[in-house]
């Protein structure tokens, strides 16, 4: 899809369920968005590349065991018809993710990745996965969004392409916010306030109302760096580490 003669961030997903697209998406930042032709997203329905009359998509896993495995024939063919169709509209080999329990937990820095390309093709697994030669064979990458099970991948492709359409150029009012989010930095986003400046005998932290911006940003780095240690001991750990490096490195 194109916008005069460039390419927009296109996103096309693969699901047994395409009618639950755009969802949340046709909403709020990303809604506006799509809208707007800043970013586009197509829904593709998996069975279409069905071989059969009864259109299955699926088989029993092969060594026996429960539930059903997604087809690496037909879920190739789906694969390889979008990217073709991609390439002719001038978005190049984008890459494949597919949501999975099992993949690379996804992060700000994926996320930032995948919006400087020219879109993604995200897979929307059911039952008990897919088929790993087509993993292999078509280079996809394994995605999650959290240590948890879902019943199909249709939500955990929201939430990425949620994070990522809010860092496409024109999305978000002011890019400093995106700046200042949590994991931009390797640090979890400081505390927030707002008016009224005392709830519930309760007051804002008093520096924050002080109009002393060398303050303010050093409270704020202070209570960044308390929030990780405190909540996330395995991001306080990557920091730290890294701070150690960069340490290293300019001594």
């Amino acid at each position: 899809m194109t916008t005069g003669n460039n390419p927009v961030w296109t996103a096309t997903v693969l699901s047994l369920f395409p009618q639950m697209f755009p969802g949340p998406l046709g909403h709020s930042l990303a809604g506006k968005a799509l809208e707007s032709g800043i970013w586009a997203l197509e829904s593709v329905d998996i069975r279409a590349f069905a071989r059969n009359k009864h259109r299955s998509v699926d088989d029993t896993p092969a060594g026996g065991g429960p539930g059903m495995v997604l087809r690496a024939d037909v879920l190739a063919e789906a694969i390889d018809t979008v990217r073709s169709q991609g390439s002719n509209q001038g978005l190049g080999d984008r890459p494949c993710l597919y949501l999975s329990a099992r993949g690379r937990p996804f992060s700000q820095a994926l996320a930032a990745e995948l919006a400087a390309g020219p879109g993604a093709v995200l897979i929307s697994g059911r039952y008990e996965g897919v088929d790993q030669r087509v993993i292999d064979a078509r280079g996809i990458i394994e995605v999650t969004v959290g240590d948890a099970v879902v019943s199909g991948g249709e939500v955990p492709a929201m939430m990425v392409l949620d994070a990522v359409v809010r860092l496409l150029p024109g999305v978000m009012g002011k890019m400093e916010s995106a700046q200042d989010e949590s994991f931009s930095h390797g640090l979890l986003e400081y505390p927030q306030y707002t008016r009224p400046q005392v709830w519930e005998g309760r007051e804002i932290p008093g520096v924050l109302v002080s109009g002393n911006h060398g303050a303010i940003d050093a409270w704020r780095r202070e209570e960044a760096l308390k929030v990780t240690a405190a909540t996330r001991p395995d991001l306080w750990a990557l920091y730290r580490q890294t701070a150690s490096v960069h340490k290293k490195n300019d001594e």
